[in-house]
């Protein structure tokens, strides 16, 4: 059975979404009446559904971290670095390289070459 989507809740749906279209390529869709934002991955990967968070929910206090398939890590930084996302340190695993950020809710996001490993 796949998994097709992932919920994140947001302190500012609007936000997040942005975050999530200009660096990672989702598309938003909305449907009129909906309170979910639905973040399509145009590449066949799991969807992200926003939904807008509890006024008692503290930023950040997720314990899942969305993981994003990268073949050149180096240069996806880079490029994100150029929009105003930045990476943390680049760190070498057994046989890929991986790096971490925060999106506007402060969830913990990576992206890593781990799939592209030989």
């Amino acid at each position: 059975m796949p998994l097709n989507r992932l919920v994140i809740y947001a302190g500012d749906v609007e936000e997040t979404a942005a975050f999530y279209e200009t660096y990672f390529g989702f598309k938003r869709i909305r449907l009129p009446g909906d309170r979910i934002v639905e973040l399509v991955a145009q590449d066949g990967g799991a969807n992200i559904m926003l939904h807008q968070a509890a006024k008692g929910q503290r930023r950040g206090q997720s314990i899942v971290k969305l993981v994003f398939d990268v073949e050149n890590v180096e240069s996806f930084c880079a490029e994100c670095a150029g929009n105003g996302l930045t990476f943390g340190p680049i760190h070498k695993a057994d046989g890929y390289v991986y790096a971490n950020a925060k999106d506007p809710c402060q969830n913990s996001i990576q992206v890593s070459s781990r799939a592209f490993r030989t």
